[in-house]
């Protein structure tokens, strides 16, 4: 480490960053719980207004304090999809070339992906968060480790009321560290594992809507 550098800056700073980790970490569970509790409560309530419409038309006129979330939205795209389909018929567009079922799907599908990344923000931080701040802990622990030894040398004694103290410190950042990343991990894994719940609802209502949409048009 060169001279000049004060060690105590770089092992404030790894605290701090530590600090920040920590504060994101929460501050990111707190806003997924808020947005998985939410999307769930929409995607109940538009799934039963749906499935209660006496037909299609109904179905895409349903009032907009029912038609929130993320199946409402998937749904939206194929009303649209629809009704862009039936104006036109005749006209000669890439957009329409093929069975009316699997482009419907198509659509469908793309914006169940669109809900699916929506679902998935901050987790990658999360991840990151829990798979790095062992590492920035450790790297505080081994430069408050050389800066304890540095001045034990310069003190010239080697006592353990000496040694202890500064070493102890030391392996503070390392348990920080630790600290901050078991509920990153922990809440990615939870919060991938509510993702993937999510999907799966929405794909098994896409599969749903395109059976009625082609049964309605029969």
């Amino acid at each position: 480490m060169p001279q000049h550098i004060d060690p105590n800056i770089i092992i404030d700073a790894t605290l701090y960053t530590l600090l920040a980790f920590s504060v994101i970490t929460w501050v990111l569970i707190l806003f997924k719980i808020w947005q998985f509790a939410k999307a769930g409560y929409y995607n109940k309530q538009y799934s039963a207004a749906f499935w209660e419409a006496a037909d299609l038309k109904a179905a895409a006129n349903l009032p907009e304090d029912k038609a929130r979330g993320g199946k409402a939205r998937v749904a939206e795209a194929g009303f649209a999809w629809l009704s862009q389909l039936a104006h036109s018929k005749t006209a000669i567009s890439l957009k329409y070339r093929g069975e009316p079922r699997d482009l419907l799907a198509q659509t469908l599908r793309s914006q169940n992906q669109v809900e699916q990344n929506r679902m998935e923000v901050g987790l990658t931080m999360l991840a990151s968060i829990g798979s790095t701040a062992p590492f920035v802990g450790l790297f505080g622990t081994v430069l408050g480790i050389m800066h304890a030894m540095h001045e034990i040398s310069a003190s010239g004694s080697s006592s353990l009321e000496v040694v202890a103290g500064p070493i102890g410190d030391a392996l503070i950042a390392t348990a920080i560290g630790i600290a901050v990343a078991v509920p990153a991990v922990l809440a990615y894994n939870f919060f991938i594992r509510r993702a993937k719940q999510h999907r799966a609802t929405l794909e098994h209502f896409v599969d749903g809507f395109l059976h009625i949409a082609f049964s309605d048009k029969a």
